[in-house]
């Protein structure tokens, strides 16, 4: 059974934030991390996962993205900071 992840990426603490669903968190974070697509993750070096969760479908995954991306920035803060006060690149291990 496939998982899906809603993930939110950081420029640096506190910095520029891209929320984002993918089937394969992994992968996608590597396509960030390379700049493998043009766009806002790229132009703003958006790189750093500071937070993610896990769904068990794609359709929940979707409408907690559109939610989260509707959300004001200091909600967005807060739910990064409750798991992960440090900022820390939660993707950092993974390809070692």
């Amino acid at each position: 059974m496939n998982k899906f992840f809603v993930y939110i990426l950081a420029s640096k603490r506190n910095g520029t934030l891209y929320i984002g669903a993918t089937d394969d968190l992994e992968r996608r974070m590597l396509e960030h991390k390379n700049k493998t697509f043009k766009g806002f993750t790229e132009k703003y070096n958006v790189t750093f996962l500071v937070y993610f969760e896990e769904y068990d479908n794609s359709e929940e995954a979707f409408i907690r993205e559109r939610r989260m991306k509707k959300w004001n920035r200091a909600w967005k803060l807060e739910l990064i900071e409750k798991d992960n006060s440090i900022w820390r690149d939660l993707s950092i291990d993974w390809n070692k």
